[in-house]
């Protein structure tokens, strides 16, 4: 069994498009195929001065940091500081990068793989020493993640990806998918979309078919590109031998 850590760079994600997440999926993810959780981690901010005079905030913000506990998570606060810049401007800042570096370093010593949630290139090096160490690093995250942080990964994967980590709103009933597009032609306008299924064995990838003709204003250079991502309902077609494809395809609009 693979010995696994879940390290979330709470601020980073949710500022970057990872709002909302389910860490029990998380928790799911870690857990799938020949894999054990035993580390989980989750670094947070907290606003002191805030939660002293705002009932509402303090309320949300504890609220929140139990369903982690729930979910099996340590929560690791990090309080947020005010101060004023040589601008003269109020500046806050909250930063744990040091906090989970070293807590991943540590802990890394009984652990075969590190699941680190963050699209931060101030981590590059945290990675390297795990890998060194005989850990396998993947990395997920959603928006404005490092071009380095995935190269030096052993994995990457974009957090939209994930089944179930950010839910899709989509009427009840229809098969909202988010995926990728792969082996488009151009000339003919058609391709496959490659989207994932989160079993007990793990993620499974699974691909559907899909024309250029049932997309909503998305063009050819977009299918082209393996990094966008896209929304779309799989359906059977009832006019081609009711052939399984992908329908209302449009851009992920996060």
């Amino acid at each position: 069994m693979l010995k696994t850590g879940i390290y979330v760079d709470a601020e980073n994600i949710r500022l970057c498009g990872g709002y909302g997440m389910r860490y029990d999926v998380l928790v799911e993810l870690a857990g799938a195929g020949k894999s054990v959780l035993l580390r989980a981690n989750s670094y947070l901010a907290e606003d002191r001065a805030r939660t002293k005079e705002d009932a509402e905030y303090r309320q949300k913000l504890y609220r929140y940091h139990d369903v982690l506990r729930q979910c099996g998570f340590r929560v690791i606060k990090k309080y947020v500081k005010h101060f004023v810049d040589d601008e003269g401007i109020l500046t806050t800042k909250a930063n744990a990068d040091m906090d989970l570096a070293i807590d991943a370093l540590h802990q890394a010593r009984n652990l075969d793989r590190v699941i680190l949630l963050t699209g931060d290139g101030d981590f590059i090096r945290l990675v390297l020493a795990l890998q060194n160490m005989g850990c396998r690093v993947e990395v997920i995250g959603f928006k404005y993640v490092s071009s380095e942080l995935k190269e030096a990964a052993d994995s990457y994967l974009s957090g939209f990806l994930i089944p179930g980590l950010l839910p899709i709103q989509a009427p009840p009933g229809e098969n909202r998918q988010r995926g990728i597009a792969i082996n488009y032609n151009p000339d003919r306008g058609f391709g496959f979309m490659r989207y994932y299924r989160l079993r007990p064995e793990g993620l499974i990838p699974e691909s559907v078919f899909f024309h250029c003709s049932k997309a909503a204003d998305v063009n050819d250079a977009l299918f082209l590109d393996t990094t966008q991502i896209f929304e779309f309902t799989i359906v059977k077609n009832p006019d081609n031998n009711s052939r399984t494809e992908a329908w209302d395809i449009r851009v992920l609009d996060a």
